[in-house]
């Protein structure tokens, strides 16, 4: 593992890029503190969500329901006087 200066990790990010791409872990650094990581991504992975990982991680766990559905609306604006209208009686 390889410290490097951000200043300079500034001037040199190619090859700092194909050192990353080669396995090194390399930590970017402010006046000697570390600030952050550059590491290779994992092979395979090409970014997203892994909901078959995400399935059998609950399944290890006993959790055999989650919660699987997501209204239709539900990102949709709330009305203007939500906050100061009262719940319905039940």
């Amino acid at each position: 593992m390889d410290s490097v200066a951000l200043d300079t990790a500034n001037l040199d990010l190619a090859d700092l890029v194909s050192r990353v791409e080669r396995g090194e872990h390399i930590v970017l650094t402010r006046e000697g503190t570390p600030v952050a990581d550059l590491v290779p991504r994992p092979q395979g992975r090409k970014g997203g969500i892994d909901f078959a990982a995400g399935e059998a991680f609950l399944r290890e766990r006993g959790i055999a329901r989650h919660a699987g559905f997501v209204a239709p609306d539900f990102d949709d604006p709330l009305p203007e006087d939500f906050l100061i209208r009262p719940l319905p009686e039940r």
